[in-house]
């Protein structure tokens, strides 16, 4: 085994499946891992937050628009006297507006509900994308003093400033620091 070769537990999996046309095979190989890990997670919900996502997701369609459209027209139609057919029960429509009052607790419950687990989806996404970015940073700054070796050895001759800069290690807990530091003179 060559020494640069990196061992076999380091190197990332391959993929079963094949490469998407125009796409490099670890960018196809990450799709698919992400399609694995969203249907992973999808089986290990609770069977009330598959509830609240099917709810809200069937709520937030078309269909469920049309369904009620045709309801709330056909009791409207009936209860003010337009079909002499059926005998209006709720001429004042106080029914009609207590089920609507009612439903839209349901819905915006089942809503709230599903938006809470895309929240913490949200966030678990946000801090992977934050230790990606760190470790980058990182692997970034030691390429960079890398090559500077490189042309210090080979006596090339680097005077960028910003270099020295880009040097340095980023200290992710001084980033967020003056982060909360600039909101907060922001709003003072």
């Amino acid at each position: 085994m060559d020494p640069h070769d990196t061992p076999d537990e380091a190197k990332p999996a391959t993929s079963t499946a094949p490469a998407a046309e125009g796409l490099a095979p670890a960018l196809a190989r990450n799709i698919e891992a992400i399609v694995e890990r969203r249907k992973r997670d999808a089986k290990a919900a609770s069977l009330h937050e598959q509830a609240a996502a099917a709810i809200s997701k069937f709520a937030g369609s078309m269909i469920f628009v049309y369904i009620h459209l045709a309801l709330v027209s056909a009791w409207i139609v009936v209860n003010v006297g337009i079909l002499p057919i059926i005998e209006p029960w709720d001429r004042s429509l106080v029914i009609l507006a207590m089920v609507a009052s009612v439903e839209a607790i349901f819905l915006s419950t089942f809503v709230l509900m599903n938006q809470n687990r895309m929240a913490a989806e949200d966030d678990a996404r946000a801090d992977l994308d934050l230790q990606v970015s760190l470790l980058n940073e990182h692997e970034t700054t030691r390429l960079i003093r890398l090559v500077e070796a490189i042309a210090k050895r080979l006596d090339v001759r680097t005077e960028d400033r910003e270099l020295q800069e880009l040097k340095r290690d980023v200290t992710p807990e001084a980033v967020l620091d003056k982060i909360v530091e600039a909101d907060q003179a922001g709003r003072g």
